[in-house]
Order: C-alpha cells, then sequence, then structure tokens
C-alpha cells in the first residue's frame, strides 16, 4: 500500500496523493523497461526490412522515454519520489524482460506486438482507476495512452494480412508471436 506523502497537490488528501503516485510508479517502471526494449530492437533487428524498422522505432523510443520522464515529474507533484533505478524495474515489474535478442524485422515486430498489448492494458486500467481520484493523472495517461495505440497500430500494419488477420493473433509469449510472424 502506498505511504502517507507530506503533502500533495490540492484537492487531493495526502493518502490519495500517495496512492495515485504508487500507481504512477508502475507506468514509470513500465515506460522504461518499454524505451529500452524498443532500442534494444533498434540495435538487433536485420532482414530485408531493417531499415524501415530500424527507423521506425527511433520516434518511438523518444515518446516513450518523454512519458516517463511526465510521469516522474507527476509523482514528484503529487509529492513522492519517482524510482528511476534499474533495479526498481526488474524487482518491481509484474512481466519478464524481453526475450528476443538478433532476429528479423518480423521476428521482432511480432514480439513487440505482444509487448505493446501488456502495456496498453495495463495503462487502461490504471486510467480508470486514477480517473476516479484524478483527473488530472487521467488526462496525462489517456494522452499516453492514444501514443502508445498509434505505435501499436504502426506495428500491426507489417502482421495484418489483406483480411485483417494478425499473425500474432493466437500467440502467448513473444517467443511464440515473433515465430508465428516469421
Amino acid at each position: 500500500m502506498a505511504e502517507k506523502n507530506s503533502y500533495t497537490v490540492p484537492g487531493l488528501t495526502s493518502e490519495v496523493g500517495a496512492r495515485v503516485a504508487e500507481i504512477l510508479q508502475d507506468r514509470l517502471n513500465a515506460y522504461n523497461d518499454l524505451h529500452l526494449t524498443l532500442k534494444h530492437i533498434h540495435w538487433n533487428v536485420v532482414g530485408p526490412n531493417f531499415i524501415s524498422v530500424h527507423e521506425m522505432l527511433d520516434p518511438q523510443v523518444e515518446a516513450v522515454r518523454g512519458f516517463a520522464d511526465d510521469v516522474a515529474e507527476r509523482i514528484a507533484t503529487l509529492g513522492s519520489s519517482a524510482k528511476g533505478t534499474p533495479g526498481t524495474i526488474v524487482s518491481e515489474r509484474s512481466w519478464d524482460d524481453y526475450s528476443i535478442g538478433r532476429a528479423t524485422a518480423i521476428e521482432h515486430l511480432g514480439a513487440l506486438d505482444l509487448v505493446y498489448t501488456g502495456v496498453i492494458e495495463t495503462t487502461r486500467k490504471n486510467i480508470e482507476e486514477v480517473g476516479e481520484i484524478d483527473p488530472v493523472t487521467e488526462d496525462m495517461l489517456i494522452g499516453q495512452s492514444a501514443q502508445l495505440e498509434l505505435f501499436h497500430w504502426f506495428v500491426r500494419a507489417h502482421l495484418e494480412n489483406s483480411g485483417g488477420q494478425l499473425s500474432t493473433a493466437n500467440a502467448t509469449s513473444e517467443v511464440d508471436a515473433a515465430k508465428q510472424a516469421g
């Protein structure tokens, strides 16, 4: 449970401010992990679609880094301390580390489809929870979610056939998704 802050933003109790900060810490961990994962893919993508995927990922990396900064600053505004260390990401995350190394563009995009799905689903749950108590944080997360969904569409466009079916539709792991996409 969130610890009580000595202060928070006007209109919220210290307890509520601390709870919102706790929710945001999970987003900070996810965004830090995501921008590192995107950069990992950027460095390890190979094959005929290398350059298009390589160049598609850099703006996503920068945007997600910006999301992390916005979230960390909101945590501080709420009177809490943002934790941005690698150890925090590893110890507090509820997901496994990205599992694909050097692979083709389509294999990485298959795995990235699942990564984005997880980040977006959790962000939407956080939007619902903070929407009840802090519309400012809700608004920030809604804007970030819209961008994440756009990036996810960019990824999925590579995985979709002309009938609208995703090659990764039944994947249950990144490795499975990479195999299905490839």
